[in-house]
C-alpha cells in the first residue's frame, strides 16, 4: 500500500506540474509583451525647457590681450596637468604625447622620435599663441582625430596662462605680441601680477 500511496503523490505532483506548464505556456501566448523597435525610454521634454538653452558663448578676448595679462608662475601650476602625458624641459624625452619645450613657434607634428596622429600631420603650420590658444580650448574640436585626450581649459584666462608659461620654456622666446586694446581684467581669486618681461 506504500507504494500505492507513493504512485499517488507523485502523479499528483507530476499532474500539476503539467498543468502549471499548460498555464505558462497559454498565458506566454495570449499576453505577449510588445517588443520596442527601438530599445530605451523615450522621455517628454517640454517645450518651453528645450527653449531655455544658454545662449551662444560671448567672443572671447583676443589672445594678444590676454597675454597682455598673463601669469607665468600660474601657468606653470596650471601645467602640471600637461605632464600626465608631456615632458616640459630640454632634452627629456617624449612620453605619451610630445616634449613641450620650445613649443611656441614650432611648427606643428615637428618634435623628433614622436609619432604624431595623422590629423596633426595634416593639420600643418606652427604653434603661433593663437593656435594653441584654440587648440587647448578642445584639442579634439579644433583637431579631430588628434591623440590628445584632454579635454582642454574652459577658461580663456587659464589658457593665457598656460600659453605664457610655455612661452618660457625656449632658449629663445618668441616675443609676445602688442595687445589691441586695454589688458584683460584679472580672474577673480587669482594671482593677477603682470607677465614678467624677458622671461
Amino acid at each position: 500500500m506504500e507504494s500505492f500511496e507513493l504512485n499517488k503523490v507523485l502523479g499528483a505532483v507530476l499532474g500539476l506540474c503539467l498543468c502549471l506548464q499548460v498555464i505558462h505556456l497559454s498565458a506566454g501566448a495570449i499576453f505577449a509583451p510588445k517588443v520596442p523597435a527601438k530599445p530605451g525610454f523615450e522621455i517628454a521634454v517640454k517645450q518651453a525647457e528645450t527653449a531655455a538653452q544658454p545662449a551662444t558663448k560671448a567672443p572671447e578676448e583676443p589672445i594678444e590681450n590676454l597675454l597682455a595679462a598673463a601669469n607665468v608662475d600660474h601657468g606653470k601650476e596650471l601645467s602640471r596637468v600637461c605632464m600626465a602625458c608631456h615632458t616640459l624641459q630640454k632634452g627629456e624625452p617624449n612620453k605619451i604625447g610630445p616634449n613641450l619645450y620650445g613649443v611656441v613657434g614650432r611648427p606643428r607634428a615637428s618634435e623628433p622620435g614622436y609619432d604624431y596622429s595623422a590629423a596633426m600631420k595634416a593639420k600643418g603650420g606652427t604653434w603661433t599663441f593663437d593656435e594653441l590658444n584654440k587648440f587647448l580650448a578642445g584639442p579634439r574640436n579644433y583637431i579631430p582625430g588628434t591623440k590628445m585626450t584632454f579635454a582642454g581649459f574652459d577658461n580663456e584666462h587659464q589658457r593665457a596662462d598656460v600659453i605664457a608659461y610655455l612661452r618660457t620654456l625656449s632658449d629663445n622666446p618668441v616675443p609676445l605680441p602688442t595687445a589691441t586694446a586695454a589688458p584683460a581684467s584679472s580672474k577673480p581669486g587669482e594671482p593677477s601680477s603682470p607677465q614678467k618681461k624677458g622671461s
